[in-house]
């Protein structure tokens, strides 16, 4: 099996939510939360400034497979790693790894000093799984930060476990 990354196309739209609806099922699970929001939409995402990585697996003689994905938003001056998704498929194997370095790399490349995430502190495959790519905890410290806490409030995620801001600096 070889993973690549790549830059997300439209053509991508469909497999993306799918990847993000299939990963949500681990949290919804694991909550038993009967009440999880959507994964965005094409036009939700695509309306947001910054950049979309799509990681494929390609196995045997096979044509590539969409396994994967990462959304980092750049608002505001920030680079923030809004969501990153692995089909339970394809997980434990690295792939959400490659991700987040191929953003780090490309966030590097834009000119940002470092990305923030949000994400539960408890959950293994959260906060310990991005503390373990370098990333540690911090305070939100601008308006943008604390618009993405009344986001999370807005949505109750709260109500599942605590959430945590994490930052990694270049």
């Amino acid at each position: 099996m070889t993973t690549s990354v790549r830059h997300s196309r439209p053509a991508d739209a469909a497999t993306i939510s799918e990847i993000e609806a299939a990963a949500d099922s681990l949290l919804i699970q694991r909550f038993d939360a009967a009440d999880w929001p959507p994964p965005a939409t094409d036009a939700e995402r695509s309306a947001l400034p910054g950049f979309l990585l799509v990681a494929e697996v390609v196995e045997d003689a096979a044509p590539p497979v969409a396994v994967g994905f990462v959304h980092v938003l750049e608002i505001d001056g920030h680079a923030h790693l809004e969501q990153l998704s692995v089909h339970p498929a394809h997980g434990r194997r690295g792939i959400g790894r490659r991700l987040v370095r191929a953003a780090l790399d490309e966030a590097r490349e834009r000119g940002h000093e470092r990305v923030t995430l949000r994400t539960y502190a408890d959950v293994p495959w959260n906060a310990p799984f991005y503390a373990s790519c370098g990333f540690v905890e911090s305070e939100p410290d601008s308006a943008f930060h604390r618009r993405l806490i009344a986001t999370e409030e807005a949505l109750q995620l709260s109500a599942h476990g605590r959430r945590v801001q994490m930052t990694i600096a270049f």
